[in-house]
């Protein structure tokens, strides 16, 4: 074997000295810059309107109330509503989710304030219809800044010195591109496999390696240390755990793969052991009786407030075609229990069990009556009756046939985490423009993703918003039959 000295490979990288302070106050300063381009832009639009319509600058403490409110609503919501990977939050479209969301917070609010006729509405609606597009480009100008600073290093967050295997240290360079959030890889010490083997040539070779790390950490100035080593490596990363105590950094142990299936892995003590949360149910005990507590209110407010309409409704389908008032039908709930679904019916079959066929567009089966059923979501109606008995939920994943859903769980595999929470009369797929016949995997896997998503990320904060688009936005009629 070589000189153990000698079996570490060392690239250091040129040595910067990079203002540190300033890249991690930029977390900070990000959200107060959008807000104080907002503000800016309230009051500007507000200087316009009034300056060409009634030739005075107007009441210019308004309009900094208007941008203050617009601002601290699109920062409440950001978090809630944010897309996930499918939908980053500096797309395009989150943000026109997110500058809607933010208007229809502060209208709602002045409203029940009493107070929106003390505001300008040519103000509003032209701070509304210019404001996105001028953030957007703000946006966008200030992320290419801040990128390009991230790549020349003027604006690092952390320095970084990665150990471990060629292809440990590659892979995560590949993987994780640590230059995209701010980290600078200033230094790379590389071992051959062969070091990391607990024999006693092993052992010396990783404590030599080792003792000249810490000599390259004390002068590098480096924040961080990345440990890229194979996790069965216990020795080598107990090793170097105990030595790389004596210098001045952090020290972290990089992922596995197995990590890449999910987005959050975080740590806790299980009586004396330490375990790593995988999985953890998607409501804690507490938010499932406030979820609960808003289903039983609402649900029973909707049905009384509803009911002429719900009498109107059956009566109508009683004279509109032969056959019973409500549909009902077998589906699957919370923890894959079974329920009895109603609904009122649209067709002029009731098919449950092992044979469902979805409907069409144009299907024949449609009755004249159903057709505008479906298309207001008036017949989801009597699913208020679900609610209060606790089998769904107002907001979550819809619910299919028993068929569809064994179909669905075989052609997707994370299909039957929707189950993990109680399904809804709405969801986050439906505001989407995802509902309808699901006849290809394309469409059941990006209901799914919607669904997972929402599942994920829930807040009442997302429910509130969700029954807001069920109302509200055109998408949530999307291909109703």
């Amino acid at each position: 074997m070589t000189d153990t000295a000698n079996m570490a490979t060392f690239k250091t990288g040129p040595s910067h000295r990079l203002p540190l302070l300033l890249g991690r106050t930029l977390k900070v300063v990000w959200p107060l810059a959008d807000a104080l381009v907002i503000v800016g832009l309230a009051i500007l639009s507000g200087l316009s309107y009034h300056g060409l319509v009634y030739g005075s600058p107007g009441p210019v403490v308004e309009y900094v109330q208007i941008g203050v409110a617009v601002a601290a609503f699109r920062l409440l919501l950001q978090q809630p509503l944010a897309f996930g990977s499918t939908r980053p939050r500096g797309s395009l479209r989150f943000q026109f989710y997110l500058w809607n969301a933010a208007f229809l917070g502060v209208i709602a609010f002045a409203f029940l304030a009493k107070i929106s006729h003390d505001y300008s509405r040519g103000v509003i609606l032209l701070f509304y219809f210019v404001g996105l597009p001028a953030l957007v480009i703000w946006q966008l100008a200030w992320k290419r800044l801040v990128r390009e600073g991230y790549s020349s290093g003027a604006l690092a967050v952390h320095r970084v010195l990665l150990i471990g295997t060629e292809d440990k240290i590659d892979e995560f360079k590949l993987k994780h591109a640590p230059s995209q959030f701010g980290l600078i890889v200033s230094d790379v010490v590389t071992w051959p496999k062969q070091a990391l083997d607990d024999t006693l040539a092993g052992r010396a070779a990783l404590k030599e390696g080792v003792r000249r790390v810490i000599e390259l950490v004390r002068v590098s100035g480096v924040n961080e240390v990345v440990l890229l080593l194979p996790w069965s490596c216990t020795g080598a990363i107990n090793a170097c755990a105990d030595m790389l105590m004596t210098a001045p950094v952090k020290v972290r142990l990089g992922p596995e793969a197995i990590f890449d299936r999910f987005f959050q892995v975080p740590m806790s003590q299980l009586g004396s052991a330490t375990t790593l949360n995988l999985v953890r149910p998607p409501l804690t005990t507490v938010e499932i009786a406030v979820k609960r507590l808003i289903d039983f209110v609402g649900a029973t407010s909707v049905l009384i407030l509803t009911f002429p309409l719900l009498l109107l409704v059956a009566l109508a389908i009683k004279l509109d075609s032969p056959g019973p008032v409500l549909f009902r039908q077998r589906r699957l709930g919370f923890n894959q229990r079974e329920f009895e679904i109603y609904k009122f019916r649209t067709m002029s079959v009731t098919e449950d069990g092992n044979a469902v066929t979805q409907a069409v567009k144009g299907d024949p089966r449609i009755t004249r009556l159903g057709r505008h059923l479906r298309r207001w979501n008036i017949d989801e109606l009597p699913q208020l009756v679900n609610v209060v008995r606790g089998d769904m939920s107002l907001v979550g994943p819809r619910p299919h046939a028993l068929t569809h859903d064994r179909d669905f769980e075989l052609r997707v595999a994370s299909y039957a985490r929707r189950h993990n929470i109680k399904p809804g009369i709405t969801g986050w797929a439906q505001v989407n423009g995802y509902r309808g016949p699901t006849d290809t995997v394309e469409k059941v896997e990006a209901r799914v993703d919607h669904d997972l998503y929402y599942i994920d990320n829930w807040s009442l904060v997302l429910d509130m918003y969700i029954l807001m688009l069920t109302v509200l936005s055109p998408k949530a009629y999307r291909n109703a039959l």
